[in-house]
């Protein structure tokens, strides 16, 4: 029996975040997939929130993922996921949180809206975070490497990946493609769709977008 259990499901991209940690550092772990629609009994006993992802290690428990793969690279140092740079890591801190205040909502709200406006509104917000990312992470910090901070990957990556990873349920129900522009950011998603940590636990296209239909909020006839 592995010391990590981890409590996923598999369309949540948040969990999917510590999948890809231990998949990266090769963890062994035992896999126990949730239904959110569908929590079991006790659930709120390894996660409080009633969220995912939740790891047990040992006696142990830890949520919210931002957190698990901290911690995952303090107990399991090797290979490190964070700058050894204060500054450096201190910036990758201020990626992570950009991903989880700004990023995410604004693709969560363009998905989720049934409202017209509101998704030209999350349109707009996302483009700019987009850009955001495009010129102050890659376009300042990953040099000539293909990740966030060159040559290696870290969580900051790691953070961002599952989103774009359904981005074709995105391109689906809202027509919004990642935009030709952003060259680096098109690079990097090609360099973490060819690692062997993310080809291992990978869903195709039609995977996410045959999921995703349940969760997008249809557009008002006659609109």
């Amino acid at each position: 029996m592995a010391e990590i259990k981890l409590y996923s499901a598999v369309v949540c991209p948040y969990a999917h975040r510590t999948r890809l940690v231990l998949q990266e550092k090769g963890i062994d772990f035992d896999l126990i997939e949730i239904d959110l629609q569908n929590r079991p009994e006790g659930f709120t006993k390894v996660s409080p929130y009633g969220k995912v992802p939740a790891i047990t290690h040992n006696d142990e428990r830890v949520w919210e993922s931002a957190i698990i793969n901290e911690y995952l690279d303090e107990v399991f140092p090797n290979p490190p996921l964070l700058p050894s740079d204060p500054i450096a890591r201190a910036q990758a801190r201020i990626w992570i949180d950009f991903a989880n205040t700004r990023f995410v909502s604004a693709f969560s709200d363009l998905l989720r809206s049934s409202d017209v406006q509101k998704q030209e509104e999350a349109k707009q917000q996302l483009y700019k975070h987009l850009e955001f990312i495009e010129n102050e992470g890659l376009g300042k910090l990953s040099g000539e490497g293909p990740y966030w901070f060159g040559e290696s990957i870290s969580l900051v990556d790691l953070t961002y990946f599952p989103w774009f990873e359904r981005w074709a349920a995105l391109k689906e129900y809202r027509g919004f493609s990642l935009p030709a522009e952003f060259t680096r950011l098109k690079q990097w998603k090609h360099a973490l769709k060819e690692r062997e940590s993310v080809k291992a636990i990978a869903n195709s296209k039609e995977f996410y977008i045959q999921r995703y239909a349940k969760y997008v909020a249809p557009t008002p006839v006659g609109v």
